[in-house]
Order: C-alpha cells, then structure tokens, then sequence
C-alpha cells in the first residue's frame, strides 16, 4: 500500500497528535510512527526525574497492505527505556488495558475516517492473551 500523496507524514502526526498524548514524533520516521503510554506511576515516593512507570508502546509501521501494529506492555525505567514485563498487579494491569483499549479505539476511528488499514502484527496478536486489543 502506497499512501495517497495527501497522506504525508507530517499530516499523519498531526492527526495522531488528535488521539491523545501518545504519539512520540522523534522517534517517527517516514512510514514509522512510535507511540506510547506511561499509565500506572510503580512508586510515587521517588522523585520525578528516576520514576518508572507500567505501560504500553506501540509501533506502527507501513506496509504494503496497510499500517502493521505491534503493542508491548511492561516498564518505563529510570533511564528512559521500554522493557517488556508482565504486569503482576491486577489493578494495573486493569488500569493499561482500559488507557490501551481507548487509545486503540480512537486509532481505528482515525484509520477507517483515512480509509487506511490497521493490520495486527503476529506478536500483537500473542499479547491479546494477555491484553484485549
């Protein structure tokens, strides 16, 4: 799938811009676009700058048929950095699911009102087990 010339990047993020503070445009590239949430604080007591938080990241990525999606779930460390983990808390987990299901919702309404596709990745597909996508 090739996207209509209408279809920039820059038009792209600025509609992703819409769904909520998630998009991450640094770390977009032409065709890729990273997106994130910080969504259950692991301890308050620490100051802000080394806080480290349990949440998602999705990747987003242009293929031939559509726009490829890949979620991860797990922990934004002290550093800054997404590593996969389960979430053992099941109030957290309930919170991420909630903050990852609206996020979702809100990404198909914008794909379907830009009659483009959302397709999920294979390892998307395994962490639904674990969260409803």
């Amino acid at each position: 799938m090739t996207l209509p010339a209408s279809y920039s990047k820059n038009k792209l993020l600025k509609r992703f811009s819409a769904l909520g503070p998630y998009v991450r445009e640094l770390k977009c590239q032409n065709g890729y676009f990273f997106f994130d949430c910080l969504a259950v604080c692991v301890s308050a007591k620490v100051v802000p700058e080394k806080r480290e938080f349990w949440g998602w990241w999705l990747e987003l990525e242009e293929q031939e048929k559509g726009f490829v999606y890949n979620y991860q779930i797990g922990l934004f460390d002290k550093h800054g950095k997404w590593n996969a983990a389960n979430i053992k808390k099941a109030a957290d987990l309930e919170h991420l699911e909630s903050t990852l299901q609206t996020f979702h919702k809100r990404l198909n309404d914008s794909f379907n009102t830009l009659k483009l596709t959302l397709i999920p990745s294979e390892k998307t597909i395994t962490l639904q087990t674990q969260v409803r996508v």
